[in-house]
């Protein structure tokens, strides 16, 4: 047995890079003497992974999205195998990524090297043939939502829910001094520049509605980071020409956790920035658009009520949720109008949101320690 153990942990989209720095971070304060690489972004790296493949422009979503970038991402996973297969870590743990992950995951498991998937991808809304196949290469999953055991119950699969990891973040970055400004709407167009293409117009004219019809309203636009501020902003500059009715709007980035205490209600897109409003207490609307094509596949293989987490864990529509055609301005401002301060709906869904929350928060008050602790035994650290 290796004196000293390495674990790789793979993240191929932003929230990944969150969750894989936490749980490294977790892994180093309870063994020192640990090795772990991988795959993933700025956090991982910051949190001392050392970063093999950098992942921070890999995050795509679509049909046709991947196949405009499949070269790369072919000669990202042969190199990977290959520096797995000559380097034998210990343990490889996989975060969500499914298209890329559960196809290296095979190579692994050909190579007897042990997967921990941490993050179920959603096989509950397609691809439930690949059930069998993520119970076949995983040695353990670790998923993030509490419905999510019962899918793999007619596996033999070792499957553990012990929160979600948002619950952490958000309580860490949760400050009661942060002045609060109900009148404001945060717009939260993506973290994808495909998603800045379909959402961010949508999201503009619903804001030139709202400013005419409740003067008081203000709004902020926040991205996860400056390449996506940059495109925002050029894009928005470029809206305002046209549309001199459109009020002024601040734009950031980076900032989008403390905007989220700081605002009274929110336009999303539809992703895990929803869950980290519904965590932080913030009633929004949720929306969404994607290549015709991609969608037209998408129904055919998804079969689930909503699209937001927050209303399948609830099994209501907690947040109201626009896709595809169906996202229109007039609908979207009627729907933020209804959770405005005051709105019919405002009391209601904040109800709902704590009531999920509390789902959420499992057993563990530190999730993240108790998958990192598992992770450790599995490769015979104690």
């Amino acid at each position: 047995m290796k004196e000293n153990k390495t674990i790789w942990i793979f993240a191929g989209e932003e929230s990944g890079d969150i969750y894989g720095s936490m749980l490294a971070k977790e892994l180093y304060q309870k063994n020192q003497n640990l090795t772990i690489k991988g795959m993933g972004g700025y956090n991982m790296k910051d949190a001392g992974v050392d970063i093999i493949v950098d992942s921070t422009e890999l995050g795509v979503v679509g049909l046709l999205e991947v196949l405009k970038h499949i070269k790369t991402f072919y000669k990202i996973f042969h190199k990977l195998v290959n520096k797995a297969v000559e380097e034998r870590p210990d343990a490889i743990i996989l975060i969500d990524y499914p298209g890329f992950n559960l196809r290296f995951a095979k190579q692994m498991y050909k190579h007897n090297i042990p997967i921990i998937w941490y993050i179920s991808p959603q096989v509950w809304a397609w691809g439930k043939k690949r059930i069998p196949l993520l119970a076949k290469y995983c040695k353990k999953m670790f998923v993030i939502f509490p419905f999510e055991t019962a899918v793999y119950a007619e596996t033999n699969l070792d499957v553990e829910f012990l929160g979600h990891p948002l619950i952490e973040v958000i309580e860490q970055r949760t400050n009661s001094e942060i002045p609060k400004d109900l009148n404001r709407v945060l717009l939260l167009p993506g973290s994808r520049f495909h998603e800045i293409d379909n959402l961010l117009i949508p999201m503009l004219k619903s804001v030139e509605i709202l400013s005419q019809k409740h003067p008081s309203l203000s709004f902020s636009i926040s991205a996860p980071r400056q390449k996506i501020h940059t495109e925002i902003v050029t894009r928005l500059n470029k809206y305002a020409e046209k549309h001199p009715d459109l009020p002024l709007i601040d734009v950031s980035y980076g900032n989008t956790g403390e905007l989220m205490q700081k605002v009274g209600t929110a336009i999303a897109a539809s992703g895990t920035v929803t869950v980290e409003c519904g965590i932080a207490g913030l009633p929004l609307v949720v929306i969404y658009k994607i290549n015709p094509i991609t969608y037209f596949v998408a129904k055919l293989l998804v079969k689930i009520k909503y699209f937001t987490v927050f209303n399948l864990i609830a099994d209501k529509e907690i947040f109201k949720e626009f896709m595809q055609e169906h996202v229109r301005p007039k609908d979207i401002v009627t729907a933020l109008e209804d959770i405005l301060p005051g709105g019919k709906r405002r009391d209601i869904v904040e109800q709902d949101i704590a009531a999920v929350k509390s789902i959420l928060a499992g057993e563990y008050n530190k999730p993240t320690a108790q998958i990192a602790k598992k992770c450790l035994e599995i490769i015979g650290v104690n």
